[in-house]
């Protein structure tokens, strides 16, 4: 009897904190944390370990090289020589990379990018394309535009460039010029499950990079929308899910694999969403996050906890926050299904 109970108490608290983690008495609102300025000490204790570090004594500088990025878009009059330079890893990755520092090695091309998530080395050999992921946080490095040196060289990826930090979405700071970066191949293509992700992308996003099915959900990463946690269909992940954006465009998002939202939070239901577009979800606890997410702002937007209403047990408030505004409704859960309510019976 006793063993039951006590049972009943850690369902009822597991029961309780889900609730915490998911609903809201009132609204919150976006608070972000106050920014440390970045050092070279600081930026030396999160290397990681399988990255190699070396000056340069005659090298491009930060300021030099910078010029040629622009928010992430090629400038209009550079877009034929990109398109030129980059049109097979467009044509190949579907746009998901924004491309520089082409390289041919035998049959393989190679091709340095960027994108939401971070830095990478897409490789196309025999007309197959490949993303690996450096694992290297845009908020740390910064990898030259123009590389003067080979990129691919004696089993390694090199690359010139500087420690930096990000001082706006697009825009970083030099703190030391003249940097190599060099990555052994053999570490970087590492994909110890063959899931189609390399180790160093997993262990980045919080992935299992020794199980091909992370949440187990019989849907390997690569291929899961939602390759975290098992999705799963309730009422309140239906209404998370309803917070979530809806793709404008045709495209099939699900062969985008490299195309990712990011949000940061620690709600059951939201974790349990069957995304449009593949997501994957930070922690919000600090000591939960990997130690490439503890350094990288990779969040766009965030929804907002739900919020229960005083006077109605089936009314509810969604808020969804991003950096271009706030969006706000609420529903109501009646007969089986959500129904929308009218603005001035939310109050």
């Amino acid at each position: 009897m006793k063993y039951l109970v006590f049972l009943l108490f850690v369902f009822s608290c597991s029961k309780n904190e889900e609730q915490t983690n998911c609903f809201n008495d009132r609204s919150e609102t976006l608070n972000p944390e106050e920014k440390i300025p970045q050092t070279v000490t600081g930026i030396l204790a999160h290397k990681p370990e399988y990255l190699q570090i070396v000056d340069l004594k005659n090298f491009r500088t930060f300021k030099e090289d910078s010029i040629y990025e622009h928010d992430f878009r090629i400038q209009a009059s550079e877009i034929q020589k990109y398109d030129k330079d980059f049109g097979i890893f467009d044509y190949k990755f579907e746009r998901q990379f924004v491309c520089f520092a082409k390289q041919e090695v035998g049959d393989t091309l190679y091709s340095l990018a960027k994108n939401d998530a971070g830095y990478w080395l897409l490789k196309i050999q025999d007309r197959i394309p490949y993303a690996y992921f450096l694992g290297l946080s845009f908020n740390q490095y910064y990898i030259n535009i123009i590389q003067e040196k080979p990129i691919i060289q004696d089993g390694f990826l090199q690359m010139e460039g500087s420690f930096a930090e990000k001082i706006k979405k697009h825009y970083s700071s030099a703190i030391e010029d003249g940097k190599l970066f060099k990555i052994k191949l053999e570490d970087l293509i590492k994909d110890t499950d063959k899931d189609g992700y390399n180790d160093i992308f997993e262990r980045s996003f919080g992935l299992d990079p020794n199980n091909k099915d992370s949440d187990g959900d019989g849907s390997n990463d690569l291929d899961d929308m939602n390759p975290m946690y098992r999705s799963e269909k309730n009422k309140f992940s239906e209404l998370y899910q309803r917070a979530l954006p809806v793709p404008f465009s045709e495209r099939n998002y699900k062969k985008l694999y490299y195309t990712i939202n990011f949000y940061n939070s620690d709600c059951n239901y939201f974790h349990q969403v069957d995304p449009y577009i593949r997501t994957i979800f930070v922690s919000e606890d600090k000591k939960k996050k990997t130690d490439y997410l503890s350094v990288t702002d990779v969040i766009k937007n965030k929804i907002i906890k739900i919020t229960k209403s005083d006077k109605n047990p089936n009314l509810f408030y969604v808020y969804e926050e991003t950096k271009s505004g706030t969006l706000s409704y609420c529903k109501e859960f009646k007969d089986g299904k959500w129904e929308s309510i009218n603005a001035g019976e939310c109050l």
